[in-house]
């Protein structure tokens, strides 16, 4: 069996290709084992243009159906207005957001993604940035929403825009270690 970091990026058709790219080769770069899921494990096309998966390289993407909690470590949700939208109606994908949460295991939101982790309902009580037009939805989710690029509040990792994408993947990687170990932070960590 492999010591390999397990992690999954959920997303849609109409995908942030920023958010995508980014997570996906930077996950692979830090030797992570990297799955994508979508709904029905159908190749998705971004808002410029993108498909996963990506390269001839990469695994054949995983349905909705396929995400266990046993089997990953950390779960990534990106943005893009669109795909979190209809990411966050399937049940299967709210259901396992909310028992890896449940389970310590580390959840990261990027931009629009954290409309996947509100309608998980895990956001209430905890301390998160958003993106300006999540901030609303973050709020009424009961999360204490403050300005910054990243926050860390034990798990649950929340970053406001795909620009600060590479402050986002440091901490969720440094989330992981923690978890690994089994630690988590005494206080929210905030990035600006």
């Amino acid at each position: 069996m492999s010591d390999k970091i397990k992690v999954v990026i959920i997303t849609a058709q109409g995908f942030q290709d920023h958010d995508i790219i980014y997570t996906y080769y930077r996950s692979t770069e830090q030797n992570y084992d990297v799955s994508v899921a979508t709904q029905n494990g159908e190749k998705v096309v971004g808002k410029y243009g993108i498909s996963v998966p990506m390269d001839k390289r990469s695994k054949p993407n995983i349905t909705f159906n396929d995400l266990n909690v046993a089997d990953f470590d950390l779960v990534i949700l990106t943005g893009g207005h669109e795909a979190p939208d209809r990411v966050r109606q399937d049940s299967r994908v709210k259901n396992f957001v909310k028992a890896m949460a449940s389970e310590g295991k580390v959840v990261a939101g990027l931009c629009h993604g954290p409309w996947i982790m509100i309608s998980s309902d895990i956001m209430r009580g905890k301390l998160a940035c958003a993106y300006v037009g999540l901030k609303d939805d973050m709020v009424n989710a009961g999360a204490n929403v403050i300005e910054g690029d990243v926050v860390v509040d034990k798990n649950i990792i929340t970053c406001s825009y795909y620009a600060e994408v590479g402050k986002f993947m440091r901490e969720t990687f440094l989330a992981v270690e923690r978890w690994k170990r089994g630690e988590v932070l005494d206080e929210p960590l905030v990035i600006k």
